[in-house]
Formats: structure tokens, C-alpha cells, sequence
């Protein structure tokens, strides 16, 4: 149990006087993240400590402080605030904001295909921060869903700044080469091939990411992390309409033109591309116009013969990512020649963790550097707390590591126990915070949309069962969702020459409210309608329509 006491020790503990560990939420190649509560700011924090191991390695540490570099030259409400960095020799720690949220690749995964609206949506929110980002000159260079994170209303934060480029850093290109530039899937061809890489590379990223959310999946993929590496290069995605045949025009000319491989032929700027997705939100269904652009010429031509032979090899990495815990990074070695990466890698077969408790699994496996893990709570009303009800991937499946490098990501699911609590009242609220405060719970739902005069569409008119009703995790809670008001028409009345009750009661029974009604001498018989302020037959909405009425008050003789 040595090694799981490594790091539930700090559970309790309080770090310099202001932060106790509450609980761990994340373990990964470099760093465990913590619950903890601030006692001076009297809120709930993220702590992300690095390990003891990785304290004296120079590059590890080097990469630690850039993440809290980088993230204190932003402030911006897409990004994810750090507070306060402790380095000493025997502590390390980034604090930072805490994320009551999933990473967009957990909602991705739930969902399947994202519809057009929400993925732009993100990609918004997402550009925003980038917009912002860059205009401090930095790269993030790691863009991708796991390290983007879903609030439950809907609010985007981009997270894991610690392989950016900063204004201030020139590196060499054999530094860039060395360096861990991104997740193989998500990276530029220019950072696949070890070139320089500028803003345009994260909107790279950022394409690939689109695609993935209103297809369902990733344009290239392969067995072999090399093949996506030359496929980023190389290869021309599949348009992502011949995909999913309701991706809109304009939506997959936004898609392709971010994910050009000469990065001249890209959008220039996040806030380029910014303009052209607000576009579409308005009209998805838009012709989009492009701006046309160079491309650029290298100054400095390789010889063919040596182009062809310096191809990248990718080789993982482990590492700690800010809220979103382990996810495999990459290296790209420039340098090395093909085959290497096989050479170093070895399979393993996935263990099976379902059943025991997170602390076992992780002091039986977290010394052989073949795992990180993520963890996530659930309840449960058959299992005790603390024990795994399921992982992924599942036990027996196959996994290619190099042991202290490329690790295997597990994510465990692990029980809370039988959660028995009120319902809460949902009314009024936006339907996809709904469903993530209930996701959050353990409880399921399904959706049923209808017409509603006062709510507005996308947001929950009820529940079944009611608010206030005891339920548990994973009982199935009914959203009724508004689709607006039901846009209907009706025929407008003939009422003049009834009498003014008798018109009142015809007008309500056509849907019609009675507006404003005077009264006027007439020879007409005292209370007949002498006239009314539409015409007879025009065709008008239900609910939201009104006629005054001239009602005759007589002749004022005796």
C-alpha cells in the first residue's frame, strides 16, 4: 500500500496554512490532482500537485512552471483561472479554479454526433479563448476535447496550457522537435513533421475537433500512431457531409478551410474564423465566403532526398493535464527514423480493476508506469463506496506502452453508494444544464419536446416524476422540454351587429382576445357592435391577437 499512501497521505493535510486535501480527482503521469478547500478565499479549489518522483526532472519541472506561466498572463472566462503556484524544492503546486463540469470528450462520447447548433456553439466559445490566447503570443499547441471542459450551463473553458509557447521563449528548432506538441489525432501537419508551428496550428486542432463533433469521428485514425501522423500530413479528410449527410454547406467549408495542410490556406486568426462561425450560427445552411489567401513558400527549400527521409516519429508521453488528470501526449522526434516507435513500444493487455477499490488498483499497478487513471464517482446502490463498478477501457483489451512514456489512460468508475435525495425544480431552466445536473446525480432521462405559450423553446417545463419527489441514482427522469410557442392561425369573426356579449364570447371561441371597447351614439339598439378593428375573414395568429370593439350606446333619446 506504499505507493497509494504517496498520495492519500495529503488527504487532510493543509498546504501552507490556506488549502486541505478534500479527496483525489485525478492521477496521471505527472501530477495528482486534489479536491481542496481554499480557507482564505473560502471556496473549493483544484490542486495539482507534482509528484515526488518528478520534483528533481528538470524538463518535467520546466513544463509545470510554463503551464502556470502561461495561464497567468490570460484572464478570460473561457479559460481556466490558475490562483496560486507554490514551487519549493520539496512542493510543487498549481492552484487553480475548480471545474463543476465533464471534459467535452465525455459529453461527445455520451451524445455521439453533436447537433450543428451546440457544436458551434463550443467552437464559439472555444475561438474566444484562443482569440485571447494569441493575443498574448500564446500557443497552446494541445488543443483537443479532453482539454476543454463543459460546465453544466453550457460555458466552455479551455484548460492544460502546459506545452504552450510563450511570447517570451525562443526555442530552437531542435526544441521544437523535442518537445511534446500535442495528442497525434489533434496535431497540425506542421507539428507532425516537426516544422514551426503559429496560431494557425491550434485552428487546426480546432477543425479536426468540429469534425469529430458533428461526425462522430475523427478524420484520420489508425492502429498505428505513426499512419496518423503521416495521414495528417498527407492525407485529405473525407468531407464531412459524405460522413453525416446533415452537416450543413457552410459547416463543412468552415471545417475544411481550418484543417488546410499549408496553414497559409487556413484562417489567419481565431478571429477570423470567429466571424465566420458566428455566421453560421445565424444560418448554418450560409454559402460561407473565404477569404483567399497564399500560400506561403519556404524560404529554405529541404533537398526532396532529405524531406523524405526525416520523416517524424510520434512516441507517447505522460502527463498531467489541468482538470481534465491523464491524458497520452506525444513527442516528435524530427530526427529519429521510421520504426523506432515500435521498437520501444510494448502490448499489453488491459487489467481488470472492476471490483476492487480505487486505492488497491492503484498501489498493485501505479508502480509499473504502464497506467494513468481518471476517475470518476458514481452511484451505486449495489456496491459499497469506493469500489470500481466499471473502467474503460475494459479488461483484456490491448494497449501499446513504453513503460515511464506512453501510458495506457484507465478511467474508473467508482462508487458513491445509494444516493436517495430530493429532486430539485428544473422548471424554467435551460434543458442542456438539465441534463448535466442530472448526469452529475447518476440519474437518466429522456426527452419529450411540446408546444408551450409562456416557456420558451429549449427550456424544461416539468419533470416526471414532479420536483420534490425522492429518487435515487439511476432512476429515469422525464424532462418535458418547450418547443415554444405552437404558431397557429385563425379566422377572424364577423361580429358587428351582436351584441357586445355575445361578440366577446365568438371572438374568445376563435382564440381572439377582446382589446379595448368604446362607446359611441348611434342609432343602433344600445350594446350592438357598430364596427370592430380588424376586418372579418383576415387571417391572424392564436393567442396573440386582439380586436377592439365600437359599441353603440344609443341615441341618447327618451
Amino acid at each position: 500500500m506504499e505507493a497509494t499512501q504517496r498520495f492519500e497521505k495529503y488527504v487532510g493535510q493543509v498546504f501552507d496554512g490556506r488549502y486541505r486535501i478534500q479527496k483525489i480527482i485525478g492521477i496521471g503521469g505527472m501530477a495528482v490532482v486534489f479536491e481542496a478547500e481554499d480557507f482564505v478565499m473560502k471556496r473549493t479549489v483544484a490542486l495539482k500537485l507534482l509528484k515526488d518522483e518528478i520534483n528533481n526532472d528538470v524538463q518535467s519541472v520546466r513544463r509545470f512552471i510554463n503551464e502556470s506561466r502561461a495561464v497567468a498572463m490570460l484572464n478570460h472566462p473561457n479559460i481556466v483561472a490558475i490562483y496560486d503556484v507554490t514551487v519549493k524544492d520539496d512542493l510543487k503546486y498549481i492552484v487553480m479554479e475548480n471545474i463543476r463540469g465533464i471534459t467535452l470528450k465525455s459529453y461527445m462520447n455520451r451524445k455521439g454526433v453533436l447537433n450543428v447548433k451546440e457544436a458551434l456553439s463550443f467552437t464559439e466559445q472555444i475561438l474566444m479563448a484562443l482569440e485571447h490566447a494569441h493575443s498574448k503570443g500564446i500557443i497552446h499547441r494541445d488543443i483537443k476535447p479532453q482539454n476543454i471542459m463543459l460546465l453544466r450551463n453550457g460555458t466552455i473553458k479551455v484548460a492544460d496550457f502546459g506545452i504552450a509557447k510563450l511570447p517570451d521563449v525562443n526555442e530552437t528548432q531542435e526544441e521544437q522537435n523535442k518537445k511534446a506538441i500535442g495528442t497525434v489525432y489533434y496535431i497540425s501537419p506542421e507539428q507532425a513533421s516537426g516544422k514551426p508551428i503559429d496560431a494557425r496550428s491550434d485552428l487546426y486542432s480546432l477543425g479536426v475537433m468540429l469534425y469529430e463533433m458533428v461526425t462522430g469521428r475523427l478524420p484520420f485514425r489508425s492502429e498505428q500512431l505513426l499512419n496518423v501522423a503521416k495521414m495528417q500530413v498527407n492525407e485529405k479528410p473525407v468531407p464531412p457531409s459524405k460522413r453525416n449527410a446533415a452537416v450543413p454547406k457552410g459547416v463543412e467549408q468552415l471545417i475544411l478551410c481550418a484543417m488546410e495542410k499549408d496553414p497559409a490556406k487556413r484562417f489567419q486568426s481565431a478571429k477570423e474564423m470567429l466571424r465566420v462561425v458566428t455566421q453560421l450560427k445565424n444560418n448554418p445552411q450560409a454559402n460561407i465566403k473565404l477569404l483567399k489567401h497564399k500560400p506561403e513558400k519556404d524560404k529554405k527549400k529541404r533537398p526532396e532526398r532529405q524531406s523524405r527521409s526525416m520523416l517524424p516519429v510520434i512516441a507517447g508521453v505522460a502527463t498531467a493535464f489541468l482538470i481534465t488528470f491523464s491524458i497520452a501526449a506525444f513527442y516528435v522526434f524530427s530526427q529519429l527514423i521510421i520504426g523506432d516507435e515500435d521498437s520501444q513500444a510494448q502490448e499489453i493487455s488491459v487489467r481488470d480493476f472492476v471490483g476492487m477499490t480505487w486505492s488497491d488498483a492503484f498501489a498493485q499497478d501505479v508502480g509499473e508506469d504502464y497506467y494513468t487513471f481518471e476517475v470518476q464517482y458514481q452511484f451505486s446502490e449495489t456496491e459499497e463506496k469506493g469500489k470500481i463498478l466499471s473502467q474503460e477501457p475494459k479488461a483484456g483489451e490491448s494497449r501499446k506502452v513504453i513503460p515511464g512514456e506512453q501510458f495506457c489512460q484507465v478511467t474508473l468508475y467508482v462508487s458513491q453508494g445509494v444516493d436517495e435525495f430530493k429532486l430539485e425544480d428544473y422548471s424554467i431552466e435551460e434543458y442542456r444544464e438539465v441534463e448535466l445536473a442530472l448526469d452529475s446525480r447518476g440519474l437518466n432521462y429522456t426527452v419529450e419536446e411540446q408546444y408551450h405559450d409562456t416557456i420558451i423553446s429549449g427550456y424544461v417545463i416539468s419533470t416526471s416524476p414532479a420536483a420534490g419527489s425522492s429518487v435515487k441514482a439511476g432512476d429515469t427522469i422525464t424532462l418535458y422540454v418547450s418547443l415554444g410557442q405552437e404558431v397557429r392561425n385563425t379566422i377572424v369573426p364577423n361580429v358587428v351587429g351582436m351584441g357586445e356579449r355575445e361578440a366577446m364570447h365568438t371572438l374568445l371561441g376563435n382564440n381572439i382576445s377582446l382589446g379595448k371597447v368604446t362607446y359611441q351614439q348611434s342609432d343602433l339598439p344600445e350594446g350592438t357592435v357598430i364596427s370592430q378593428s380588424k376586418n372579418p375573414l383576415t387571417e391572424v395568429p392564436i393567442g396573440s391577437t386582439k380586436i377592439d370593439l365600437v359599441v353603440s350606446a344609443g341615441n341618447g333619446t327618451t
